[in-house]
């Protein structure tokens, strides 16, 4: 077992750096990657955040949907 973790390590140490070009196409679509996630994010906070607003306006809705009388004369 000593022997192999050796040789894997001798073998990553003395491996040469590779000459490889990465153009500008392949940092765009990180770049739309990354933007995506930050949105998403961003919306899912803005859910969490809004989801007790939305529900006191529906109390709020309800609450004076209940208050008010019907018209006299008006049938539901």
């Amino acid at each position: 077992m000593l022997r192999i973790l050796t040789t894997l390590l001798l073998a990553t140490l003395t491996a040469a750096p590779a000459a490889a070009y990465i153009g500008p196409g392949a940092g765009i679509p990180v770049l739309g990657s990354i933007i995506g996630i930050l949105v998403t994010i961003v919306l899912a906070i803005g859910a969490i955040l809004f989801w007790p607003i939305r529900k006191m306006l529906r109390k709020k809705k309800a609450g004076q949907t209940q208050t008010e009388s019907p018209e006299p004369g008006s049938e539901s």
